[in-house]
């Protein structure tokens, strides 16, 4: 089994010196409580509601930067995934790292910038990863990401047994006992993919921004297993080698009863729509 933990923090606006000590006091209690992987949110190193880019560029880093030394430092046996904003030559990226005692695995830059982030950040140019751990093989995306249907089961195809998704999920209106709707989109990415997706979202109100606090954990049948809700932490133990056998039941598969040649359109991006 595996023991996923979403870490549910609030970072402050261009705090880098204390989201970077709330970060590896985050790491460093998810481990101690038995974590073999471990989620930040979303920007967890700069916060999230920059006034201007001059703000942002203010608080972006590179891969070279301490923090990153000391989240290794902190993850003993974990993979850690986080947030961070990235500062590479003369753009910004909405970044999220992938590492472990080793060192760095891998960086994923969002591909699928949200409202305002497109002021500040240039769009990734590489596809998301799936990167081998210790723990199993491991997809990350970032928040609006996983409102593209494509990109999970990209990850999937690819032999994903975890998707990890760093998030910043603002709090909307939403009927009395419903999930919050990016909650529904992941239980359905996760259903159709029979992989499962741990979601990691801030708390705090930042510049009267409220988030929703969704931290949650759902499994390969689209369940989900644990919400934060308002504590701290979502964590909860997986069997990822579930995310092998896309099997239901006796006669079908959700890969082998694809049929792509019917799917071709559907990324055709210069496709008129039809009238």
């Amino acid at each position: 089994m595996t023991r996923v933990d979403c870490r549910q923090l609030a970072p402050r606006i261009t705090d880098l010196a204390g989201n970077h000590a709330r970060s590896v006091r985050a790491i460093t209690d998810a481990v101690s409580a038995g974590a073999d992987v471990v989620v930040l949110p979303e920007l967890a190193t700069s916060g999230y509601v920059f006034a201007s880019e001059d703000e942002a560029r203010g608080t972006a880093i590179t891969t070279e930067h301490p923090i990153f030394r000391d989240w290794q430092q902190a993850a003993g046996h974990a993979i850690v995934v986080g947030g961070f904003c990235e500062r590479a030559g003369n753009a910004l990226y909405n970044s999220a790292a992938v590492l472990d005692r080793s060192g760095l695995l891998a960086v994923y830059r969002k591909t699928h910038l949200w409202g305002n982030e497109k002021a500040f950040f240039t769009p990734g140019h590489e596809p998301p990863p799936v990167i081998p751990t210790r723990a199993g093989r491991i997809g990350v995306l970032i928040c609006y990401d996983l409102e593209f249907p494509e990109m999970t089961r990209a990850l999937a195809l690819q032999g994903a047994e975890l998707i990890v998704a760093p998030v910043n999920w603002p709090l909307v209106d939403r009927p009395l006992g419903e999930h919050p709707p990016e909650v529904v989109i992941a239980m359905a990415a996760a259903r159709t993919n029979r992989v499962p997706i741990a979601c990691c979202d801030r708390t705090g109100t930042e510049r009267g921004q409220e988030w929703t606090e969704g931290s949650c954990v759902i499994d390969e049948s689209g369940w989900v297993r644990v919400e934060a809700g308002d504590a701290a932490s979502a964590s909860t133990d997986l069997d990822l080698t579930r995310a092998r056998t896309k099997r239901i039941g006796e006669h079908n598969d959700v890969f082998a009863d694809r049929r792509p040649e019917f799917y071709r359109t559907v990324a055709d991006k210069t496709r008129p729509a039809q009238r």
